[in-house]
């Protein structure tokens, strides 16, 4: 007789909310003391977020293989996935910044909602790209779910490094400050007032935009459907390396995570059968 598989062990780590701040109208920037958290050198680094069922009791601390073992599916906390900011080991502060559009969500409304002691369990990180010294430039696409991951990589260009920045938020009004040591050239695009279906601005861009000379480290993040045609427009018109590339669809227009979640899962299975 087989034994049964060991149950994963999904233990997570408590990050208590220190403050909070709106630094534009759609974004909500939640600064928590987070101990325990290992800083892994990348700034794509991200974190899952367990949004627990009101009025159920868990054991402490959080352990979603036992909350799975012990609990119905619908008294399972929600979890979603969040980049990291800014990690400053010094003050034990973990920034993270979630885009709020009113009630709709879990985790928007929560950072909303969030005052000084409030908690939340979590765990990672996780995260694989970093901007490289020996690149001759950086090429940083994505909207607002990737601004994170591209703030903290601009933070980190090596001094004098040459980036080209391209962003699309909903107007103005959601534009943030990126500052770092190296040369940026950064712009916006606004879904406000365009015809353009999401993601357009970007891609044409991309595809329209002169490359420098010499070897480019790029970062594609963002919704699914637009990172697939620049991946595409990358790999096949450009030509560039696999390994040069990061690229993720942090979400697609129309599902929740769980949904895209499920999706990715069933793509990534249908592509395993085929390649037996």
């Amino acid at each position: 007789m087989t034994s049964p598989a060991p149950r994963r062990n999904r233990v997570c780590k408590r990050a208590v909310v220190r403050r909070t701040e709106r630094i534009t109208p759609h974004m909500i920037r939640v600064v928590f003391e987070a101990d325990g958290f290992v800083d892994n050198g990348t700034t794509d680094h991200y974190v899952k977020l367990m949004f627990t069922k009101p009025g159920v009791q868990y054991a402490e601390p959080l352990d979603m293989g036992a909350v799975r073992d012990t609990h119905p599916p619908e008294e399972w906390p929600t979890m979603r996935t969040y980049t990291v900011r800014n990690f400053d080991e010094a003050a034990n502060e973990l920034t993270i910044d979630f885009v709020h559009h009113g009630d709709e969500g879990v985790a928007g409304p929560w950072a909303a909602a969030a005052q000084p002691g409030d908690e939340l369990w979590y765990f990672g990180p996780g995260g694989a790209y970093a901007p490289e010294a020996s690149a001759a430039w950086h090429l940083l696409v994505g909207d607002e779910s990737a601004l994170p991951a591209i703030g903290a990589a601009v933070e980190q260009l090596p001094p004098g490094a040459r980036a080209t920045v391209l962003v699309e938020v909903e107007d103005e009004t959601e534009e943030q400050k990126l500052v770092g040591a190296g040369e940026v050239e950064l712009t916006w695009f606004h879904r406000a007032g365009s015809a353009q279906s999401r993601g357009d601005a970007l891609v044409a861009a991309v595809e329209a935009l002169e490359f420098p000379e010499g070897d480019v480290q790029a970062f594609v993040h963002g919704e699914a459907g637009f990172v697939f045609r620049i991946r595409k427009h990358l790999f096949t018109e450009r030509g560039l390396p696999r390994d040069r590339v990061s690229l993720s669809g942090y979400w697609r227009l129309g599902k929740n995570e769980d949904g895209w979640q499920a999706e990715k899962a069933e793509t990534a299975a249908k592509e395993a059968a085929a390649k037996n």
